[in-house]
């Protein structure tokens, strides 16, 4: 099922979002961009904007040290697969970003591991897609309780 043009205008966000993509994900970022200003959350966009050969590590170092410093709550990375992307970001001990490809893990990141990076692969995830897992990224809550110990044995 699509994504409708309003599925995401219920869910209000006030948090500081940082984005950013290497050159697969311009046109990905640009629509969670747009859906994310639309929800009220307040965007630092890295990029990159253009299809022109780029480093992820670069991008996922912007975006991490956003969170890192207190300039943004919350970050959105893509790349061609997601997974070289969340791996960089990952470097850090404060970042926890999580490649997911559907809702399911969208939701499971936030409540067991408290995720604050949602990271996508612009290759393999439609858009629709996308959408489905940035709602429900930023819709649930971490649960807390048993997880708590394992998220802060990683941070």
């Amino acid at each position: 099922m699509a994504v409708s043009e309003n599925a995401l205008k219920g869910i209000m966000i006030t948090k500081k979002i940082a984005l950013g993509c290497d050159h697969t994900g311009p046109k990905l970022k640009n629509k969670i961009k747009s859906e994310l200003e639309s929800m009220g959350a307040q965007i630092l966009d890295f990029g990159t904007d253009g299809n022109e050969s780029v480093d992820y590590t670069d991008y996922a170092e912007k975006v991490s040290q956003a969170i890192i410093n207190g300039d943004a709550d919350m970050g959105v990375l893509i790349c061609g697969s997601g997974v070289g992307i969340s791996i960089a970001a990952n470097r850090h001990r404060e970042i926890r970003a999580a490649n997911c490809i559907n809702e399911e893990m969208a939701s499971l990141a936030r409540k067991h591991n408290n995720a604050n990076v949602l990271a996508l692969g612009a290759r393999f995830v439609d858009t629709d897609t996308a959408l489905k897992c940035l709602k429900t990224f930023f819709s649930t809550k971490f649960e807390g309780g048993r997880h708590e110990r394992r998220v802060e044995k990683m941070s």
